[in-house]
């Protein structure tokens, strides 16, 4: 007999819990996932893919006798990180992370230590978590006042995040001043931290943060905040001490 929904339901009848529970409706489809579930975009991938492939573009368009075969490469790269990315990040990232370790990373770290900066980016300094060794990796510089942000391109899955969340004392290696000096912080993981809306923040129309922003955002799989509470007072403390000592050599 079917349940007629106009008559009032009386609680006091017996239910048969024999009867077995139809789970093809709404509910059931909403709870299973179906087999495309596991493909998503992260937050920012396909704006900062759009405004990489322009920046690839541009100058192709604008500038005569630039190389065809090269934008089309640099393309090709951009959108089969794309796809990885949706496929899996977590190859996303074991690909990212080999290349920048063995390429980018010491490129980085040498063009910073004989004072060459052309992409305005920072040393952070961390002590691994295993080993207990000094650890250093460039990020962006992502400086406000106190606050030295940094978006973390791979989250959880950074090794400097892993070394931070075992020994938040760090040091950063920054322009104050007119020189590149070490500066001591405390750094604090901030998942609950929006970490596009601060990476816009960070930006404030400085041309090479948007290029590091831009790289980030196609290099990354799982975008996380991490703050830096930096201890300035004892850099320029010791900033005064060196500009003191200097000008008593240059009396005598």
């Amino acid at each position: 007999m079917p349940f007629d929904r106009t008559m009032p339901f009386d609680r006091t009848m017996p239910v048969d819990r024999t009867m077995p529970v139809d789970r093809t409706g709404p509910i059931g489809d909403s709870a299973t996932a179906g087999p495309g579930s596991g493909f998503s975009v992260p937050r920012g991938l396909i704006a900062g893919t759009l405004v990489a492939t322009a920046l690839v573009w541009g100058p192709y368009l604008l500038i005569p006798g630039s190389s065809l075969v090269s934008a089309q490469v640099q393309t090709g790269i951009y959108l089969g990180l794309l796809l990885l990315t949706i496929c899996s990040r977590r190859a996303k990232v074991l690909l990212a992370r080999t290349v920048q370790r063995y390429t980018l990373n010491p490129l980085m770290r040498l063009l910073l230590a004989i004072g060459v900066n052309p992409f305005g980016l920072a040393i952070l300094e961390t002590r691994g978590h295993a080993s207990g060794k000094i650890r250093r990796v460039p990020v962006g510089n992502g400086r406000q006042g106190d606050d030295f942000w940094i978006i973390a391109e791979h989250g959880t899955r950074a090794g400097y995040v892993h070394n931070i969340q075992h020994d938040p004392h760090v040091r950063v290696r920054l322009r104050t001043g007119l020189r590149y000096r070490w500066v001591s912080g405390i750094a604090t993981v901030r998942p609950d931290d929006d970490p596009l809306a601060r990476q816009r923040s960070i930006i404030a129309w400085h041309p090479l943060r948007a290029l590091n922003a831009v790289n980030v955002r196609v290099l990354g799989a799982d975008l996380l905040t991490v703050d830096v509470r930096l201890q300035l007072n004892a850099a320029q403390a010791a900033t005064g001490r060196e500009n003191t000592v200097a000008a008593g050599r240059r009396a005598a």
